[in-house]
Parts: structure tokens; sequence; C-alpha cells
């Protein structure tokens, strides 16, 4: 009854987020954004790429990082290319910032919200946990993506002229925008998550319903995403129910010292890299004792992430839209490229949610 109480509102988080994110992106939110982006960079690459790097960002603090690496890594595709330069950079950023991205607040990750609902912490507590690490992994990152990139991203590129793509409603889209500005300080003031997505989503659907009707689908609600992750909270309860994960527990070590943390976190990654970020919370979820050890294994289960491609979802939806873009992956390399980031960010992390905790 427990697994069922803490897990349903976050299933409910799921497909409403999902649906907000959906009729967002159907409306054109992400793409008149992204040309704004475009319009002000003048044709500047590096400027550009932080702009759209901030979109990534935002989008996975916000609206989830899958919604980051599925609703935006396609608009900033497109706008790269509509400034004549290699999309690579662009699209390898959102990955990263999708993950990286997505510790700052409870409903940037699932495994946020499940943590949240363990230490009953109100949202403006989490906060103080969060905040410090969030910044530093999401500075890191863009550190890193840029020592990757800065070959592609220097000097300016020449600006097509925008393509005439009408958005399905006007009035639809100025509805999204407002929708997603109120979020921010509705997520951020302690309301319950679920009721804040909800009626989110329930405003938004009711606005295409008399404004672009056409764009609703009963795909929007991802059923398939929901099943799955209702599945692995049952399996990985009874795994723990019969004491077929302590041995996992015991190799995180206990304590709150910087060397025990920074040990709690490199095994959430390493386990994230294994099996995927979900199920490694929550086989090591009893290892996080008290609101420090937890920010420390979201750090790691959050951040570390990006070496495998089934590390997290995000990464897997992240490569078919890259790819129908016209963006080569190669798994080795991005092994490779995530091994440095998640060496670097994921300590950086840890040692930031130490210090804030001894503030």
């Amino acid at each position: 009854m427990d697994l069922a109480a803490r897990t349903a509102p976050v299933l409910v988080f799921l497909v409403a987020i999902t649906v907000v994110a959906d009729i967002a992106d159907r409306a054109g939110m992400f793409r008149v954004i992204a040309h704004q982006a475009a319009r002000w960079a003048r044709g500047r690459v590096a400027l550009l790429w932080l702009l759209l790097a901030i979109l990534a960002a935002l989008a996975a603090v916000l609206l989830s990082l899958d919604t980051a690496a599925v609703l935006v890594t396609p608009v900033v595709i497109a706008v790269a290319r509509r400034l004549r330069v290699r999309p690579a950079a662009f699209a390898w950023t959102t990955v990263w910032l999708a993950n990286t991205g997505s510790l700052l607040l409870p409903v940037s990750n699932l495994t946020n919200l499940i943590a949240l609902g363990r230490l009953r912490l109100d949202v403006l507590a989490y906060l103080r946990l969060a905040w410090a690490p969030a910044l530093t992994v999401v500075l890191v990152t863009l550190g890193v993506a840029w020592l990757s990139f800065r070959g592609s991203l220097r000097g300016a590129g020449e600006l097509e002229p925008e393509r005439a793509e009408p958005v399905p409603s006007e009035g639809l889209l100025r509805v999204c925008l407002v929708v997603s500005v109120l979020l921010v300080p509705a997520l951020a003031a302690g309301l319950d998550v679920a009721l804040v997505a909800g009626a989110a989503a329930l405003v938004l659907v009711l606005a295409a319903l008399l404004l672009a009707p056409d764009i609703l689908s009963p795909r929007m609600v991802p059923w398939p995403m929901v099943l799955g992750a209702a599945a692995l909270f049952a399996v990985v309860g009874g795994l723990h129910a019969l004491g077929a994960l302590d041995w996992l527990v015991g190799l995180a070590g206990d304590g709150t010292s910087l060397p025990a943390l920074l040990r709690l976190a490199a095994t959430g990654a390493l386990a994230a890299n294994v099996v995927n970020n979900l199920p490694a919370y929550l086989a090591l979820e009893p290892a996080a004792t008290g609101p420090v050890r937890t920010i420390a294994l979201l750090i790691g289960v959050n951040v570390g992430p990006v070496i495998t491609p089934w590390g997290s979802l995000a990464t897997l939806l992240w490569a078919r839209r890259a790819r129908a873009g016209g963006v080569s992956v190669s798994w080795p390399r991005y092994a490779v490229r995530g091994l440095l980031l998640a060496i670097i960010a994921v300590p950086a992390g840890v040692t930031a949610a130490w210090l804030a905790s001894r503030l």
C-alpha cells in the first residue's frame, strides 16, 4: 500500500506533464522559441548554441528530461541547419542537459518525485537541497560540451530566411506560453505536482478542443511508459522484500562525509548505466538515509547515466530524434564523451551538495 500510495501521484504526473508538453509542441511553442533565439543570436554560432542549451535545460527542469530529449532535439537541429552549421554540437548538448538538468525540481525526473514522497519534503525544502548541485552540474555540462564541440561553435553562420511554418492556432500558442510560465511558480510553491500538472493538462486540452482540435490524439497519453514504470516499481519492491538487493545497498555504504556521499553517487551512477536510472534509484533507495544522502543518490542516477544508451530512456528517445534529423549517433563515441562528463559532473555535483549541507 505504501508503494502504491507513493507511485500513483508520480504516474498521474507523468501522464499529465506528457500531455502538456505534447500539446505545447504541436502548438509550435518550442519551434517559435527556438526561432526567436536564432534571431537574437544574429548568426553568432556560440550565442545560438548557448541560447538553445538554456532552452533544453529549462525544458528538462520544468517538463522532465524525456520532454527535453524528444521535443527540443528536432527543433535545435532544425535551427542549427537554418544557420547552416553542423547540428551535432546542438543535438549532443541537448541530450546531456536533458539528463544532467533533471535535478533542480521534483518534476524534472521521476526519481526526484519518488524521493520527495519518501522524504515527505515540500518543494521548497527539496529546492534547498538541490539548487547547488543542480547549478553545478549544468555549468559543468556546458563546459564539457563547449570543450568537446568548440571547433564547430566558433564564428558566425549565415542565417537562412525563416520558412513559413504556420502554427495551428495563434490563440492556442498564447495559451501554451501562459500555462508554461505559470507552471514555474506553481511547481515551486509546494502545491501537489500531480494536481498542478493535471490542471495544466486540462486547460490545454480544453483550449485545443476549442482552437485546434485536429492536434489532439489518444497517443498523447504515454501508456507504455506508465505501464513500464508501474511494472518497475512492483518488481524492485518485490526484490527488496525478498532481500535480493541487500548486497547493492551494502555496496553504497553509509554516512554523510564527502567520501561516503561520493561512494553512494558512484554506485548509483554505475547501476543506472547498467540497468537504467529508475530501477537503479529504486534499488538503492534504502541506502539514501536522510536528505543529504538522497540528493547524492539522485545526482548519481540523474547525472551519471550519460555513458550507456539505456542509462536513461531520454537518451534512447533522443537518438531516434537525432537520427531522424540527420545527426549521426555513434554509441562508442557517446560512451567515451559521456564517461568524461560523468567523471567530472557527478563528483562536482556531490561536492556542491556536501558543501551546501554544511552551511
